[in-house]
């Protein structure tokens, strides 16, 4: 990726936004639906085995998957 100084990058994204804001309104609703979607279907499959199983406690799942939490 190549790299965009502060003041570049700050004016693309402010053109990105225009023309989000130009958009029609079908448009606007087909983005919406297809991010929904895949959403959706990123979390139908996910990984089991990162949930938390019944038995575990939050304490005791956060200490055998290394993660950090606050409990």
């Amino acid at each position: 990726m190549a790299y965009l100084a502060p003041a570049e990058f700050m004016t693309k994204m402010v053109d990105a936004g225009e023309s989000k804001i130009f958009m029609s309104a079908r448009d606007t609703m087909i983005r919406a639906y297809m991010a929904g979607a895949i959403l959706a279907l990123a979390a139908a499959l996910r990984s089991p085995s990162r949930s938390r199983p019944a038995n575990l406690s939050p304490a005791q799942f956060c200490f055998r998957w290394g993660s950090v939490c606050s409990t």
